[in-house]
């Protein structure tokens, strides 16, 4: 008996409800002893009624090898902008205080039981998820064109593998042939759209493609001189924080939309955090800077 109450007790433990306030502690911190899957949902969305007790009964199975916590997108609308929720249902994966994986949408629960597994780490890479691994390696050390063969591969095998898509038109975009990853982007199948790999490879090609103001990357000096002598010149920021993009220097790019949100979150209606937004789909949700970045929003969205 001993053994059926404690479990009672570990399951209620497992799976909670949470809100803005809380999600620090109740995801961030905690996906760092714990893996925590996030579900977003709200009370009229067909799909979640029957998604979320799926993953509740996997997460319970797993004898508190993973948490689960749950987000009213209705109530919560905040952390829905935040990681840009479009459409419900949509569950997240953390670990180690970041994003990890995730999906949009109802899945056969076969689908939610290997999700929760992965995330559990009770399963080991397929060949194909060590190959990704093998080629977002050789994209983050600059080996673009290496990464590019791999993910070629992968698709050869896996036509619709969403994270060799991206990680192809990524490779593209490095290359400078923003023509083909377009045409590669425009042919992805609309089901796969959601996907994180493909919306943070358009957010890349987006920005690729955002045209500057003629001598922008070469005229930093000049925007910062302009700005030294009106802080408060929002534009001049936003210039000065696109320009510092395009010139590779993300971290000063972030910077400078953090000091306009701070400054005046709703200039331009939101056009810093829309852009930052932009930033960090770009950047991909396991980017150390992304990661760090999304914290420093949170405390200015949230204080």
């Amino acid at each position: 008996m001993e053994t059926i109450i404690g479990s009672e007790t570990e399951v209620a433990d497992l799976v909670k409800d949470s809100n803005a306030q809380h999600f620090v502690a109740d995801v961030i911190e905690t996906s760092k002893e714990t893996p925590v899957i996030v579900d977003f949902w709200a009370p009229w969305c067909g799909p979640c009624k029957e998604l979320g007790p799926q993953i509740e009964r996997a997460v319970a199975a797993r004898a508190g090898k993973i948490k689960l916590v749950k987000i009213n997108v209705d109530e919560n609308q905040e952390i829905a902008a935040q990681f840009q929720i479009q459409s419900i249902p949509a569950v997240y994966a953390f670990k180690e205080g970041r994003p990890v994986d995730g999906f949009v949408g109802a899945l056969p629960e076969s689908q939610i039981q290997a999700f929760v597994d992965r995330v559990a780490g009770e399963t080991g890479p397929s060949p194909i998820d060590s190959a990704i691994e093998q080629a977002s390696a050789m994209m983050e050390a600059g080996e673009f064109e290496q990464a590019s063969a791999v993910y070629e591969q992968i698709l050869a095998h896996d036509p619709t593998n969403p994270a060799a898509i991206g990680g192809t038109i990524r490779c593209q975009i490095e290359a400078g042939d923003l023509t083909n990853a377009r045409a590669q982007l425009d042919a992805v199948d609309p089901d796969l759209l959601q996907n994180a790999s493909i919306t943070g490879a358009k957010a890349a090609l987006e920005l690729a493609e955002e045209p500057l103001t003629p001598g922008s990357v070469q005229d930093l000096t000049a925007l910062r001189n302009k700005l030294d002598k009106a802080a408060n010149d929002h534009q001049t920021r936003y210039d000065l924080a696109c320009a510092l993009w395009a010139n590779a220097q993300r971290e000063s790019a972030i910077d400078e939309l953090l000091e306009i949100i701070q400054r005046d979150r709703t200039w331009n209606d939101e056009a810093a955090r829309k852009q930052l937004l932009k930033y960090f789909d770009a950047m991909g949700p396991t980017d150390p800077l992304m990661i760090a970045a999304r914290g420093r929003l949170s405390s200015l969205l949230f204080a």
